[in-house]
This record gives C-alpha cells, sequence and structure tokens, in this order.
C-alpha cells in the first residue's frame, strides 16, 4: 500500500489538507489520465497505426511536378513535367516515377524532405548532378533541391529513381 503522504507536492502548488489533498490530486490525475485515453478513441485508426489516410481525391488531383536536372550528362539533362493519378507528361517514365513517389509517400513524412542538420554521411562524391523538384504532391506545394555531393545526398537522390535519373554504376 502506497501511503499519500509520502508523495511530493506538484511544483507551484502549496501543500494544504495533509492526506486528503494529495488523495484527490491522485484521483483528479487518474481521472484525467482516463478522459485523455478515451480522446484517443476518437483518433482515425490510420493516425494510430501509422498508415497513411486514404487519399482524397481533391488532394490527387493536383500532383503535378516540374523536374529540371542539370549536369547528368548521357542525355538526361532537361525539364520534364509529370503528372500522377494517372501518370502523364513528358517525363521519360511517369509510371515509374508516379510508383515511386507512392512508395516514398508516408503519413507524417514528406519525401522531398531534405538530409536533416547533423545526418552523419560518408564522404564520397555522386558527381556534379543536380535537380530541382517543383509544383505539388499530395495536396502539398513542393520545392526541393538535389545533388550528390555526399553519401546522404546520392542515398537521398537515389530514392527518387525514376523520378531523378539513375545515375549509379
Amino acid at each position: 500500500m502506497v501511503q499519500i503522504s509520502s508523495l511530493s507536492p506538484l511544483p507551484g502548488v502549496r501543500r494544504t489538507g495533509g492526506r486528503r489533498t494529495a488523495a484527490r490530486r491522485l484521483l483528479l490525475g487518474g481521472a484525467a489520465s482516463l478522459v485523455a485515453l478515451a480522446g484517443l478513441a476518437a483518433v482515425p485508426a490510420a493516425a494510430s497505426t501509422g498508415a497513411p489516410p486514404p487519399a482524397r481525391d481533391e488532394d490527387r488531383a493536383g500532383d503535378h511536378l516540374v523536374v529540371t536536372v542539370r549536369h547528368a550528362g548521357q542525355g538526361r539533362d532537361g525539364t520534364y513535367e509529370l503528372y500522377c493519378h494517372p501518370g502523364d507528361g513528358s517525363h521519360p517514365d511517369a509510371r515509374g516515377a508516379c510508383q515511386v513517389l507512392d512508395g516514398n509517400t508516408r503519413w507524417g513524412r514528406d519525401p522531398f524532405a531534405p538530409v536533416p542538420d547533423g545526418s552523419l554521411c560518408t564522404m564520397q562524391y555522386g558527381g556534379p548532378a543536380t535537380a530541382r523538384v517543383t509544383g505539388s504532391w499530395a495536396g502539398r506545394p513542393v520545392d526541393a533541391t538535389y545533388g550528390r555531393g555526399d553519401g546522404c545526398e546520392i542515398a537521398r537522390w537515389d530514392r527518387l529513381v525514376p523520378l531523378l535519373p539513375g545515375l549509379g554504376p
């Protein structure tokens, strides 16, 4: 059995009433926890499992990206338009690009996010190729730049092949 009088008072709260006040705090805290748990029941199952919610038609209708590639060589440079759902545009592999984007789109994560600050990356150089992706994806604006200056940037680029041209060996 826990002695309620041994509980330390909450910071900034003056202790009055001894055991009864501590018991009230304990009961009220437990009631607040139950209310919070009940509120979680209202959260959609997709948010609790980490799965993305179903795509809404109005979100998917605007999936349009412009991809500009420079210094990739071998006829890979250029500016391409990509429409997804259904896949179309001047991109050389519109269907594959839309598939890789769909596969990299996760609930709560930006598929175009830069490498996080402070990441440990291998010191390797993947070449002078650069790319910029602008437009909208899943109802959100996109303006992302890509390079191949270290291992993290190379991996970030490679995750989006064939949206970005494959430059591996």
